[in-house]
C-alpha cells in the first residue's frame, strides 16, 4: 500500500478492485460466550481510492469531462484536510454501538507502529445509507450501522498523524469487552509509488 499521490490511470471497473485493497475487516469475538463483540469493516478513503471511487461514480452517473474534473478536484482536495474511512460495525447491542454516542462501548482511534495514536475530529452516523452507499460499499449491509469518521492529518504541534516513518497504520476499536485493530501494511515507509 502506498499513500503516494498523484495521478491514477482507474477507469470505473477498477473500482471493486481498488475497494478490495484498501478495505479491512475484523473480527473481536468471545469463544467462551460464543458471542461477536464486534466486526469491524471500514475503507481507507485516501488519494488511491477516491480516484478509483470518482472513475466509478464518472461512469454510473454518466457524467461530463467537466463534471469530472470538478467532482476529482473536490474529492482529492478533502484528502488534503483529514484522513477519512467509511466504516460499518455490528455486535452486541446495537444501542452501545453508537460511535457518536458519549456511552459507546467502543471508542476508534487512527494509529501507526511509530506510537502516534489520534481521536476522531468527526464521526457522523449514517442513519439511512443511500443506494450509492449501499452500492460502493457492499459490506454495508442492514444488520449494520455505518459511519464517516474523519481523523486530522497533523496534531496540533504539526506532525503528521500517520508518520512519514511508519510501516502500518490502522484503526483500533477499544473497550471493555476487548479491542480489535484494522491494519494496513505500507510500503516502505508509506512514501512508495503509486500503483494502478
Amino acid at each position: 500500500m502506498s499513500l503516494r499521490e498523484g495521478p491514477r490511470e482507474y477507469v470505473g471497473t477498477d473500482y471493486e478492485g481498488v475497494l478490495r485493497k484498501w478495505t479491512r475487516t475484523e473480527h473481536l469475538i468471545a469463544l467462551s460466550e460464543l458471542e461477536n463483540f464486534l466486526t469491524a469493516t471500514a475503507t481507507f478513503e485516501g488519494w488511491d481510492f477516491r480516484w478509483a471511487y470518482v472513475a466509478r461514480y464518472v461512469q454510473d452517473y454518466r457524467l461530463t469531462i467537466d463534471q469530472r474534473k470538478k467532482l476529482l478536484e473536490k474529492t482529492l482536495a478533502e484528502t488534503q484536510q483529514h484522513h477519512q474511512f467509511f466504516v460499518a460495525i455490528q455486535g452486541g447491542e446495537r444501542r452501545h454501538s453508537d460511535l457518536t454516542k458519549p456511552e459507546s462501548a467502543w471508542i476508534v482511534r487512527l494509529i501507526d507502529d511509530t506510537g502516534n495514536e489520534t481521536a476522531p475530529e468527526e464521526i457522523v452516523a449514517l442513519r439511512r445509507p443511500n443506494a450509492l452507499e449501499r452500492t460502493y460499499y457492499p459490506y454495508n449491509t442492514v444488520w449494520r450501522q455505518a459511519f464517516r469518521i474523519r481523523f486530522p492529518r497533523t496534531t496540533a504541534d504539526g506532525r503528521p498523524t500517520i508518520s512519514q516513518r511508519a510501516t502500518w497504520f490502522g484503526l483500533r476499536f477499544a473497550g471493555a469487552q476487548g479491542n480489535s485493530e484494522l491494519v494496513w501494511q505500507l510500503d516502505k515507509g508509506g512514501q512508495g509509488e503509486g500503483t494502478r
